[in-house]
């Protein structure tokens, strides 16, 4: 049975139909890698499935029973949690803090920042995120270790389902590689992952399978080891790829 499914998902804004039926299922414990070119619908999908927008149609399912979510609060209590591309860390505050934004613990009419600091360096060690202290202000962190902590705040939601926009974004080559064994963690823990990414070699890196949109449908399915970059590629550009593909490396063995 899938973790999740989205079933004939469909939204429109205006006169722009930004999703028009799109079906997609994600695995327990697996990578599922979203990719699709600019205007594709990735975005508002990411958006339907965190609770963000509502579709216009079609259905949400966890565990096979129907889901409705008003809100993100209401995805987050089902165990989905979103990782987007500003992270929506708070520079000035520490690393603990961030881990629990917006659900601080209270203890006799304070915040338990105590608890906090326990309860972050007990998720970061989990996830063999190496931050020195939970102390540190997240403003002078590396992009790597600021990309680790919104993920780390994922999980500690309760995150069964990880919805990351774009992780790999604006990172050194190191950074991406720290992430990307972070998102394998993830994975060996038994959350299931969807990582947006424009990256095809970062969705092989770690993926398990890869959902290509185009034209706000999804426009192919792919299990990772049965596919490569060229295949994918085509997927992404349609009726235009093959002028290209020429050009793109498959996949090695």
């Amino acid at each position: 049975m899938a973790l999740f499914e989205a079933i004939g998902l469909r939204k429109r804004f205006g006169g722009v139909e930004a999703l028009r039926g799109v079906d997609l299922a994600v695995r327990p414990a697996e990578v599922l890698g979203l990719m699709g070119d600019n205007g594709a619908g990735k975005s508002t999908l990411i958006k339907i499935i965190c609770g963000a927008y509502r579709p216009d149609a079609g259905e949400l399912r966890m565990d096979g029973e129907p889901v409705s979510f008003r809100n993100p609060r209401d995805a987050v209590d089902r165990g989905v949690s979103v990782v987007f591309q500003d992270l929506g860390l708070v520079d000035t505050r520490d690393v603990a803090t961030n881990v629990f934004l917006g659900r601080e613990p209270h203890r006799r009419g304070l915040v338990d920042a105590r608890r906090m600091r326990r309860e972050a360096r007990e998720v970061l060690d989990t996830l063999r995120i190496h931050i020195s202290s939970v102390r540190l202000p997240v403003g002078g962190l590396s992009g790597g270790q600021r990309q680790s902590i919104a993920i780390a705040r994922a999980v500690h939601e309760g995150g069964r389902l990880v919805l990351l926009d774009e992780p790999t974004a604006a990172l050194g080559p190191e950074q991406q590689r720290n992430v990307l064994d972070l998102i394998g963690d993830l994975r060996s823990q038994g959350k299931s992952v969807v990582m947006v990414s424009h990256n095809v070699d970062h969705v092989l890196a770690v993926a398990d399978r890869v959902a290509v949109m185009r034209g706000g449908v999804v426009a192919g399915v792919r299990e990772i080891s049965e596919t490569t970059a060229a295949e994918i590629v085509g997927l992404i550009l349609g009726d235009t790829a093959s002028s290209l593909l020429t050009d793109v490396p498959t996949r090695p063995e």
